[in-house]
């Protein structure tokens, strides 16, 4: 299998005026688990949608494990599992004869087939329900069939359109635990809106927005960014300003009045050493009271909605199309 296991170089789909996926380029190495975030509109589902060969693609190029998905779409439907947000399924059949209907029509060896159907049930935790008709189970168990049928093949790339979808808190921590220990074995490409499950589960994140990539960035290189830290001062805000920017690794302070007149103040910092001793010590000194200290870390919801609503200091930070995010 390649190194890379999705590679995407220039994709563009129009309709008609409208650019719906503009020159986006990306590749997920073997075994990662990314998540695909966007607003609706974005081009997210219709890049998914290119991915699993549903959609041609106005121009560029989507190779998926070393197959291009317009020359050789037969051979990409064999290496994938697709996982839409909803999941077609056959009421009438039991979860059993489905899946075992499905593991025909995907060209599981019969030799091994009663062994994927029932590997695929456990690890999607369906076993228990496996005689019952598929019109009888609640949509989560409906959804958690669907993804023992995108996984009965043991295909090498995963691709879920809003796994949890309709499922309860319970139903949600067990599919996102299911969907992590797929990582490794699988490569995952997860889409989903709730963007605490992309934190729980993904090695990566990338965002799309207005059909553009916006963001591919590794989740540890966000954990490890400079967290700022937050003041509440009492004390004139003109002089506590001028103060914080003389201070050694300071690059910003954004200051916004409390309803008390307290000052609330986020200190940006490039250093490397956590400031906030140093920075009590100082305004101890100056004779301000200091009501509160403490550091803000950038979350991916602070990244998400400054991407989307454009805020500055949000620039476009993707990796080059021809190497891996690693």
């Amino acid at each position: 299998m390649p190194s890379n296991a999705i590679e995407v170089i220039d994709l563009c789909k129009s309709y008609g005026p409208v650019m719906a996926v503009d020159h986006v380029n990306f590749t997920v190495s073997t075994g990662e688990i990314v998540g695909f975030l966007g607003p609706n509109g974005a081009g997210k589902s219709t890049t998914m949608r290119i991915l699993t060969t549903y959609l041609p693609a106005s121009s560029g190029v989507a190779r998926l494990v070393g197959y291009d998905v317009m020359t050789e779409s037969m051979q990409v439907r064999e290496n994938i599992g697709y996982l839409p947000e909803s999941v077609p399924l056959y009421n009438e059949m039991r979860v059993e004869e489905y899946l075992t209907y499905r593991a025909r029509l995907k060209g599981v060896d019969r030799r091994i087939r009663t062994q994927r159907i029932h590997g695929a049930m456990e690890k999607c935790r369906v076993w228990e329900v496996r005689r019952r008709l598929i019109s009888t189970l609640s949509k989560g168990y409906r959804q958690r069939v669907g993804l023992a049928d995108a996984l009965i093949h043991d295909p090498a790339i995963l691709i879920m359109d809003e796994p949890t979808s309709g499922l309860d808190p319970l139903q949600i921590r067990e599919t996102l635990s299911t969907i992590k220990g797929l990582g490794g074995q699988h490569t995952v490409l997860l889409s989903t809106h709730i963007l605490s499950e992309v934190e729980a589960v993904s090695d990566r994140v990338m965002i799309i927005n207005r059909g553009k990539l916006e963001l591919d960035l590794r989740m540890s290189d966000l954990l490890n960014r400079q967290a700022a830290v937050v003041l509440e001062v009492r004390g004139p805000s003109d002089a506590i300003r001028s103060w914080l920017m003389k201070q050694a690794g300071v690059t910003e302070a954004i200051g916004n009045t409390l309803a008390d007149g307290t000052n609330e103040w986020v200190v940006k910092s490039d250093s490397k050493d956590d400031i906030r001793e140093a920075l009590a010590a100082g305004i101890a000194a100056q004779g301000w009271g200091l009501r509160r200290i403490d550091l803000k870390r950038q979350r991916l919801e602070d990244l998400f909605t400054g991407i989307v609503t454009r805020r500055p200091g949000y620039e476009r930070l993707t990796q080059s199309p021809t190497v891996s995010a690693t």
